[in-house]
């Protein structure tokens, strides 16, 4: 009876604790041992008696949570006020810009899988689609891109075109006269016409995204809104958006700028009114060139109290006429040979009234938020989608030059050394597209998924140059030569632009991903910093307590997830959906506490340890790419000629996934806590492997012989008429093989 009752105890213990009832699983199993303890002799023993009368006041001292608050949780909250790191208004703002959506989910470890499968994910309106299928196809047969390369600028008749047809408006409503698109619209627009020019993607994409229009529509004043809005949306006015400067790219909220405003008073327009000089320099300022009305983000600084309050009022965002005196635009950047409008912006003496600034004088100082919490949507459209029109165009030019091109009387296709590319353009460009797919959804769910659009923009930039690297490999000679027919070559160059801006991805890797995922989408994190800076006793208490709770219940699930190889993990499906998503909640649950084990060892430490957290964002990355391929796969209803690509992406992912936490345990700091961590997340070693030769063969040949997997995989593409150069030639010669 004795044994029994002590198994009895462990068992209690494991799947309480499993449940996440950690203090119910401890009571129970402790009161089994004691009875245990008991049968066995020791009834009425001192030490007996001692063990049980600590063990009584222990379960009552955490268990009522009045008694719990005032002799554990107020101290611990006083000692941790003490020692956590003092958090400036920027980093503050930044971090808690935006939504938390799967994300979260991941960081619980045990993602709630129904809920994605069950998210209704926004499709293209009938207007969108006849914008695609129409204005936007006709764009597309007027670009060449090669003379705009060597022209140095689109045609006139395509600016023209592009402001008739409102490309510039397609983010505002239809009641300033835009087109009201949805973020997957938007999206759409951008994947095609980058498939066909990135210079007019480029110039499309800009006002839609972070920007003036933006802006006004959620800031400005509605003077502002009704002045601006209707101009945008016509063309008659150009915007661009000046923060970048000379001494602040990555860290453009620092002082350290020469971006500065004066609030004072002045003459404008005949008249003395209360505004502000400005003096600034910025530069890689995309639209500057063009623009007639210049978004600018700058330092205001009120010496005089002219507005009340601190000198210092912070970032401010305004709207200023190209044409006032003191403002200079300089000469057209060259960004790598891509011939879009890009450029600096100076001022000097810029006297403007204080309407200009977006929100009027209730908007100084609030540019920073403004801006992060824009970032946050904007940031899961544009880059991305030109990613993917990016990687389509490859997948689509690949598969038909493997097949129609031979050497040595065999389609170059069939050679393994081919294949290998191949599956990796196929394979990428298959999760590229369901990450865009889902991350906008969100947005058009209306989410602000700052974290998940950090991810969409540097995860699928990076695949863009990984897909267009294997496709210039297979391509080789033919598109060495620049030309006309060069049909990669200059979406090629352009890469390093879109890995660079809206965030480096080192920056965004190494910082942002996990740097704001551990704060936001940690279910406790978050609540706890904010109850030690309100000197919240009860609210510190059921975070504190919750995220221990927390930590015990990822190490029991990852441990016991690991032992049965994801087994005893629930899914909403069955086959090999229901596998992979069995995979990822074991990852999630070890993931979580990894993640948790870095934040208690490494403290404010972590965000200078970025080898660290670029590997913890990895996984995040992984098992969030990984999860928009499932969805995707299973919205298209499974459907077995899928099949390879959906194996390729998730055996990859998840062998990415085991690598990145394999590299936080290999350099974890405390190595007697990285070799336990080693022994509950891989019991059996680390043992998943990248997608096999066989799945990798089966995803290349789907992109040969006139297949439909290629067609499938480049839906979103501009395909050109068969008598043009390049991919038109491509689609006719395939045609007759």
């Amino acid at each position: 009876m004795t044994n029994i009752l002590i198994i009895l105890g462990f068992f209690l213990l494991f799947i309480l604790t499993y449940l996440g009832r950690g203090y119910w699983g401890w009571v129970l199993s402790g009161a089994t041992w004691l009875g245990a303890w008991g049968l066995a002799g020791g009834m009425g023993t001192t030490p007996f008696t001692i063990v049980t009368v600590v063990a009584v006041l222990a379960a009552v001292e955490f268990g009522i949570p009045s008694l719990r608050r005032a002799l554990i949780s107020g101290p611990v909250m006083k000692m941790v006020a003490k020692i956590l790191p003092k958090m400036g208004d920027t980093e503050r703002i930044a971090l808690e810009a935006g939504t938390v959506w799967w994300d979260g989910e991941l960081f619980s470890g045990d993602p709630d899988w129904k809920k994605l499968l069950d998210f209704d994910m926004q499709q293209l309106s009938e207007k969108e689609q006849a914008f695609l299928d129409g204005p936007v196809e006709t764009l597309c047969n007027m670009l060449d891109d090669w003379q705009i390369h060597q022209d140095r600028d689109l045609p006139t008749e395509v600016w023209d075109y592009i402001k008739k047809e409102k490309f510039f408006a397609m983010i505002i409503p239809e009641e300033y006269g835009g087109l009201g698109f949805s973020a997957i619209g938007n999206s759409g627009v951008v994947a095609k016409v980058s498939s066909r020019s990135v210079p007019a993607a480029v110039t499309v994409m800009v006002p839609n995204s972070l920007g003036p229009g933006e802006l006004l529509m959620k800031y400005g004043t509605d003077e502002q809104r009704n002045h601006y809005l209707p101009r945008l949306a016509s063309g008659e006015e150009v915007p661009c958006f000046a923060l970048t400067s000379p001494e602040a790219g990555s860290d453009a909220a620092t002082e350290n700028t020469e971006s500065i405003g004066i609030v004072c008073k002045d003459t404008f327009g005949g008249e003395e009114v209360l505004g502000i000089r400005l003096n600034w320099r910025k530069r890689y300022i995309t639209l500057a060139p063009v623009a007639t009305v210049i978004g600018l983000g700058f330092h205001l600084f009120d010496p005089d109290g002219l507005l009340g309050g601190e000198e210092k009022r912070g970032i401010t965002c305004a709207l200023i006429p190209r044409d006032i005196e003191g403002i200079t635009i300089g000469d057209q950047h060259d960004p790598l040979g891509v011939p879009f409008k890009n450029g600096p912006i100076f001022g000097k003496d810029v006297f403007v009234p204080m309407d200009v600034v977006i929100g009027g004088e209730k908007g100084v100082g609030q540019g920073w938020m403004m801006l992060m919490d824009c970032l946050a949507a904007g940031r899961a459209i544009s880059l991305p989608a030109l990613s993917v029109g990016a990687a389509q165009l490859a997948t689509r030019v690949t598969g038909a030059y493997g097949t129609v091109r031979e050497q040595f009387n065999t389609p170059i296709g069939r050679f393994e050394g081919i294949e290998e590319g191949l599956a990796r353009i196929g394979g990428m460009t298959y999760f590229m597209d369901a990450a865009r797919k889902l991350t906008c959804a969100a947005v058009d769910a209306g989410e602000k998924p700052a974290v998940l659009s950090a991810i969409a923009k540097a995860y699928l930039t990076d695949g863009m140059r990984t897909v267009m690297t294997d496709a210039m490999d297979i391509r080789a000679g033919s598109e060495i030569c620049r030309g006309p027919r060069n049909t990669l070559g200059r979406a090629f160059i352009s890469i390093p632009v879109g890995i660079t801006v809206e965030g480096a991805n080192i920056l965004t890797r190494s910082l942002i991903i996990y740097g704001q995922g551990a704060i936001r989408c940690h279910p406790f994190v978050h609540d706890e910093m904010e109850a030690v800076g309100a000197g919240d006793v009860e609210r510190f208490d059921n975070a504190f307590f919750g995220h221990i709770n927390f930590v015990y219940k990822n190490g029991v699930r990852a441990f016991a997830l690991a032992l049965t190889g994801g087994g005893i993990a629930s899914a909403p499906v069955g086959g090999v959906v229901g596998g992979y998503l069995r995979q990822l909640t074991r990852y999630s649950a070890a993931f979580a506490l990894i993640s948790d084990l870095c934040l208690g060892v490494m403290g404010g430490s972590l965000k200078r340890r970025e080898k660290i957290t670029g590997r913890l964002a990895d996984a995040l990355s992984w098992m969030y790419l990984a999860s928009a391929a499932l969805k995707r796969f299973n919205d298209d209803g499974q459907p077995k000629e899928d099949l390879a690509y959906l194996k390729w992406s998730c055996d990859t992912a998840l062998y990415n996934v085991q690598e990145a936490l394999r590299g936080v345990i290999d350099n974890f700091p405390l190595r007697i806590l990285a070799w336990k961590m080693r022994w509950l997340i891989f019991p059996y070693g680390m043992r998943r492997r990248p997608p096999g030769d066989d799945i990798g063969s089966d995803v290349a040949q789907s992109l040969l012989d006139g297949n439909q997997g290629r067609l499938r995989l480049t839906p979103d593409i501009f395909i050109p008429s068969a008598d043009e150069n390049g991919l038109g030639y491509l689609e006719a010669t395939l045609a007759k093989v």
